[in-house]
């Protein structure tokens, strides 16, 4: 009921939402009375998450992009907010993952992964965010990783992008709180999607591995409703996963065990 209340009306732009966690958002705030603005590049996916909605066909919008292509995201954030008028919430929840080595990973692939992961995220919300001080109402959504607490192996870059949200969003979120810009970071621990099917390998060709951790990850309806209610409680941080939550907090007290840990993850 009070997410009901809260989200009652509101319009809300999600990236990623073709598949896994954007998905599941969709789906859980499409049960919300909320009107949404899809985006991802996989334009017939987005077809078909619109198609299994509970809203009516015009409380839905479609709008394809590409988080790797910088010089057009300035365009389709304008296109965004004449869509109905304004964004009320921004999600972005679009972004790649990554399983090569360091020294494996050319420059090309870091910097990729940091455009889809860090820089479209920045780009939107800088967009956005001008509309919404005009009405004293927003809220940015930025989904991280517990990588973006702790460094990882095989995912040095997408650790990075990670870590850089935090960075950004926390920031953001001080600079604006009194003037009515919310900001949220999501930190999910394992989540049951394919992203570990799309992780950029050493060539930046997609791993197409399913990570066992990743199989055995809590549900992506369970990590969005965990998502749906932080917002509504205006949280700065929502962490949602499993037990490999406690990796967070040990980082915090114990920083040598998770080092020690993370050394022992096998490297093929």
């Amino acid at each position: 009921m009070k997410n009901r209340k809260f989200f009652d009306g509101k319009v809300i732009w999600i990236t990623g939402a073709s598949s896994g966690i954007g998905e599941a958002i969709a789906i859980k705030l499409s049960e919300l009375n909320t009107r949404l603005i899809l985006s991802s590049n996989q334009e017939e996916e987005l077809v078909r998450v619109k198609s299994i909605l509970k809203l009516k066909p015009e409380d839905v919008y479609i709008l394809p992009l590409d988080l790797n292509d910088p010089a057009s995201l300035e365009e389709k954030a304008r296109e965004a907010q004449n869509i109905f008028g304004r964004i009320d919430i921004l999600i972005n929840n679009g972004g790649v993952s990554q399983r090569s080595l360091v020294l494996e990973t050319s420059l090309e692939t870091d910097r990729k992964i940091m455009e889809i992961n860090y820089f479209s995220g920045v780009i939107l919300s800088k967009c956005v965010m001008p509309s919404m001080l005009t009405r004293g109402f927003g809220h940015i959504v930025a989904v991280s990783s517990i990588t973006g607490k702790f460094g990882f192996p095989l995912r040095s870059a997408y650790s990075a992008s990670k870590h850089a949200i935090y960075g950004f969003y926390e920031s953001l979120g001080a600079e604006y709180y009194d003037q009515g810009i919310r900001s949220t970071i999501i930190c999910p621990g394992r989540v049951r999607t394919n992203i570990s099917l799309g992780a950029l390998g050493p060539d930046g060709k997609p791993h197409e591995i399913m990570d066992p951790g990743q199989q055995n990850g809590i549900s992506a309806e369970s990590c969005a409703m965990d998502i749906i209610n932080g917002i509504r409680k205006n949280k700065r941080d929502v962490y949602t996963g499993g037990r490999e939550l406690m990796m967070v907090y040990i980082k915090r007290f114990l920083p040598w065990l998770v080092y020690r840990q993370a050394r022992k993850i096998k490297r093929t």
